[in-house]
């Protein structure tokens, strides 16, 4: 055999090898990760409420599957389930403000889980509940959804930006993730960069949100650990 052939044979096994661990690699960090269950779970900050996804609840869980606690400067939230967090007096109307720091300390899943806030919360812990979201992932991207009762609308798809933190698996990561509503549209911001505008003909009418206007809160997905802090709404400033 020449050693132009030994060579080619050498790079083809070097490439199949490669595409091998390539796959696993894949399967192994996106196999499914059913829900944990946190012992000792329950909403224990005052006020605050929270309810569980369809697929979740599909599973046997419950919102006592996770725990969402209260601390001195925020909330710590020890997630099972993926859900929505809220207080009923956390409301917001007309031009607003709402912010909030995220930090996850490290990624206890196999792939990233997003988390963020919600806005246009309405019938909350009901079949017709309406909220939109909008949530960072540690692999720098986010995504838009809206809830209609069962029905998701996924208003911007997940996609990648700079402004959003990356970090590894055994890295913290912290996000700057706030709404702002303004002038007939509703703005995600991440991080003080605007990464999705959206005008009210988009997320408001039938099957949509019944108006930016409402309840606001957390949205985390299952299987995370973050602390929440900063959380808080404004009047948006109407000059600029």
């Amino acid at each position: 055999m020449s050693a132009a052939r030994k060579f080619t044979i050498v790079i083809a096994i070097v490439v199949l090898v490669a595409s091998l661990v390539g796959a696993r690699n894949a399967v192994r960090r996106h196999r499914p990760d059913p829900d944990r269950v946190v012992p000792d779970g329950g909403v224990t900050a005052p006020g605050w409420k929270g309810v569980i996804d369809p697929q979740s609840i599909a599973q046997g869980r419950t919102i006592n599957d996770s725990r969402f606690d209260q601390q001195r400067d925020g909330f710590h939230l020890t997630v099972g389930p993926a859900a929505y967090y809220w207080n009923p007096a956390n409301t917001a109307s007309r031009d607003f403000v709402v912010k909030a720091t995220f930090t996850e300390p490290r990624m206890i899943n196999n792939h990233p889980h997003p988390m963020g806030l919600f806005i246009g919360g309405s019938n909350l812990g009901t079949s017709e509940e309406r909220l939109m979201y909008c949530t960072a992932y540690r692999d720098g991207s986010f995504i838009v959804r809206l809830f209609n009762g069962n029905h998701v609308t996924e208003v911007v798809a997940k996609t990648p930006n700079p402004a959003v933190h990356q970090a590894g698996d055994s890295e913290p990561v912290n996000q700057q993730i706030g709404w702002i509503v303004k002038g007939g549209r509703a703005e995600c911001e991440i991080n003080g960069t605007i990464v999705a505008g959206l005008d009210r003909t988009r997320i408001v009418g039938t099957g949509l949100l019944d108006s930016t206007d409402g309840i606001w809160g957390i949205r985390v997905s299952h299987n995370m650990d973050v602390v929440v802090t900063n959380l808080a709404m404004q009047a948006a400033d109407r000059s600029q």
